[in-house]
């Protein structure tokens, strides 16, 4: 019996974010069909459930296209309502604990509640304050920041635009450092005459510079907060037009050669680099994600294999959306077909040496990177582990071959060329018939399973590679390994994103930000009701339905997934700490935490540890008629599954980073302010400078009033 969800015609999918912020972000990829249509992993049951799936969707094809084809209905995309209020409450605020009894060490704190302030909104007995904006002069030479003087030399070295991942770290002669990637532009809100069609030259290479990445040095003052160190010899902004090393398998391969490098081996520029993190050697690792959306000149292309290839990672305009191809031809496919074979990497930087080249890994995989987590066993052995944000996509570890040398920079930046790289396989362990779509628990108890980690390609030390899917070199496993992991049978996620080991326990989260067009039937059959319309995924077909791993149909609110890894193995265990959502909905879990007594958590994105071992969790999009948020999550213990909301930022904005450690908790603010209908001259938000200011994209820092730890 098929799930009927005549909910679809309502738009159950809509969240804060907006469609000018996903058009600019991601190039709108919760709009358009998964690039993940054909490949040959477990997608339905056998082929007579293909044939009866595809007969069935020409019946109501038409009106599939109707309801799915528009704008309208874009998950976690739009600001129509519809999704019910974020109605979960929390408890006692005597000692901050929610419901009854005392809350856990780093958890001491009264939750924020849910708002749509235009404001960082925190907990009382805290104070904030803004490290550094968009515009800020971080090299020696910038300017002020002046929004009607913008320039490209000014903005290559100033603070870039929409600041992502956040860290901080100590380099080799003591000195602290701020670091963070500069995810997107979004020009529209950057530019008072701004225009697609009549972009000038100069407007484009100023969102070339306001990408990338930002170091900073920073000293920290009688209070706690970080400030920056001027003209500190360290300060340092990457950028669109930042020279890149390729390493790896792939690396000279003739299908990262271009006009402008024949060599394979050297890129200009990084593009929308997501989370990130910061590797135990001292460095910062940064993923590429969504750089589809820079890239246009498809319909010039006559050749259908390559349009296929690009078509698997979302390369699909004929103009982009900032119509960068008009001035520099890497951005038409058409004349540089490779270029965009150089980006959705893994790129590491080393903030301790302003003058070295940053590197693109290629042993870690081509697909669209939100982070590059380390984990280091008992034994030295070095883990990445890695989400590729998009629905339907995979997870991914690396395991080196290559351990840390303490002190010696030159071996340990070449930790990720050596190893071997996986993709996964999540089992359940419960019936098909009791995975149902709905979110209720099967018989057991938890939505739980099995992890098979496969093996797509090793490289070697020489760089050389070997791969282990047939039909694929290990240079082609590295370039295009969305294909690799179709070939597999690799699991099918909800949007996959950061994915962090903790460091007290080991197990390993993983955030599943959400997907729309999860689970169009019961047991993921394909069948659909002919009474609602259905999303199909360009083929015909029904996307892929409930799984244990993915079990809420229509998954508007994200699952966050903890795994209890062999890291340096290939198997291992799993379960759903997490189903976000509004507390009072029957499909949400909280790790068996009473569920009267939790912060409503809507779609997961970035993740981070405290000292204590509680899971910080930065939200993306949150679909509950709430601004995203900051929350701690207890994940052992009695407590365990309780969720607590530390913070919430403005209006419009999102929450990227976190940075959680002793006495200051960090977080970078993405694009306050930004809506469909907010321009320079009709602005909804002010933060951070207030009065009549434009937004900015800024770093906002918090500390316990009067000094203390963060929590305790």
């Amino acid at each position: 019996m098929a799930l009927i969800h005549k909910n679809l015609l309502k738009n159950p999918f809509a969240s804060s974010r907006s469609s000018l912020t996903c058009t600019y972000k991601c190039g709108n990829a919760c709009r358009d069909d998964a690039p993940n249509e054909f490949s040959s992993n477990e997608y339905f049951a056998d082929v007579a459930k293909r044939a009866y799936s595809r007969r069935q969707a020409l019946k109501v094809g038409g009106a599939a296209t109707v309801a799915f084809g528009g704008a309208s209905l874009l998950a976690a995309c739009t600001t129509d309502g519809g999704n019910g209020g974020a109605t979960g409450t929390t408890g006692a605020e005597g000692d901050g604990g929610n419901g009854g009894g005392e809350a856990l060490e780093g958890m001491r704190f009264t939750a924020v509640q849910p708002n749509t302030d235009d404001a960082v909104v925190i907990p009382e007995g805290y104070e904030q304050n803004v490290l550094i904006a968009w515009g800020d002069p971080v090299e020696d030479g910038a300017p002020e920041f002046d929004f009607d003087g913008q320039t490209a030399d000014a903005q290559a070295k100033q603070f870039g635009f929409n600041n992502d991942f956040a860290g901080v770290l100590t380099v080799a002669d003591g000195t602290l450092v701020y670091v963070c990637s500069h995810e997107y532009t979004t020009e529209p809100m950057m530019f008072r005459d701004w225009d697609a069609e009549n972009t000038t030259e100069e407007q484009v290479n100023i969102g070339l510079a306001a990408h990338g990445h930002t170091v900073l040095a920073v000293e920290e003052d009688d209070k706690g907060f970080l400030k920056p160190i001027k003209g500190h010899e360290l300060n340092r902004r990457i950028t669109g037009f930042t020279e890149f090393t390729v390493s790896g398998p792939a690396a000279g391969h003739e299908q990262l050669k271009t006009n402008e490098d024949p060599t394979g081996t050297k890129v200009i520029g990084t593009l929308n680099n997501c989370a990130g993190g910061i590797t135990p050697w001292g460095t910062m690792l940064s993923g590429e994600e969504n750089v589809d959306q820079y890239f246009g000149g498809v319909d010039k292309l006559d050749d259908a294999e390559l349009e296929d290839k690009l078509g698997r990672y979302s390369i699909k305009n004929d103009v982009s959306d900032r119509a960068w191809e008009k001035f520099h031809d890497r951005f038409d496919v058409s004349k540089e077909p490779n270029e965009p074979n150089r980006f959705y990497w893994i790129v590491e930087i080393d903030p301790s040496d302003p003058e070295s080249t940053p590197v693109k890994h290629t042993a870690l995989g081509r697909f669209k990177h939100e982070a590059g987590q380390i984990h280091v066993t008992d034994d030295g052995t070095v883990v990445c582990y890695m989400g590729d944000d998009e629905r339907f996509e995979y997870i991914y570890k690396f395991v080196s071959s290559r351990k840390v040398k303490e002190g010696d920079m030159a071996h340990n930046m070449g930790i990720l060329n050596e190893g071997t790289l996986y993709v996964a396989k999540f089992n359940g362990n419960s019936p098909a018939d009791q995975i149902d779509g709905s979110g209720e628990l099967p018989e057991d108890g938890a939505f739980d399973g099995e992890i098979e980690w496969i093996p797509l390609m090793t490289a070697n030390a020489d760089g050389s590679g070997e791969s282990h899917v047939d039909g694929m070199d290990a240079a082609e496993v590295c370039v295009y390994t969305r294909l690799a992991g179709d070939q597999v049978g690799a699991t099918r996620m909800d949007r996959p994103e950061d994915v962090e080991a903790s460091p007290v326990t080991g197990k390993v989260y993983a955030a599943l930000t959400n997907n729309k067009y999860r689970g169009m039937a019961e047991g993921g059959q394909g069948v659909i009701d002919q009474e609602i319309d259905q999303a199909t995924d360009g083929a015909g077909r029904p996307y892929e339905g409930p799984t244990e791993v993915a079990p809420i149909v229509e998954n508007k609110n994200g699952l966050v997934l903890e795994m209890d890894d062999d890291h340096a193995g290939t198997t291992g265990t799993w379960n759903l700490l997490l189903v976000c959502g509004d507390p009072e909905e029957a499909a949400t879990y909280f790790g068996g935490f009473d569920k009267g007594s939790v912060s409503p958590i809507s779609c997961p994105d970035n993740l981070a540890f405290d000292e204590y071992g509680n899971l910080w969790i930065s939200t993306d999009g949150n679909a509950l008629d709430s601004n995203d948020g900051l929350y701690a999550v207890a994940v052992e213990g009695e407590r365990r599954g309780e969720v607590k909301c530390f913070l919430t930022v403005p209006v419009g904005a999102e929450t990227c980073g976190p940075v959680v450690e002793g006495n200051r908790v960090i977080v970078n603010v993405q694009h306050p302010g930004e809506d469909d209908d907010a321009t320079p001259d009709n602005i909804i938000s002010h933060w951070p400078d207030g009065g009549d200011a434009q937004p900015r994209p800024a770093v906002v820092q918090v500390v316990r009033s009067g000094g203390g730890k963060i929590g305790a």
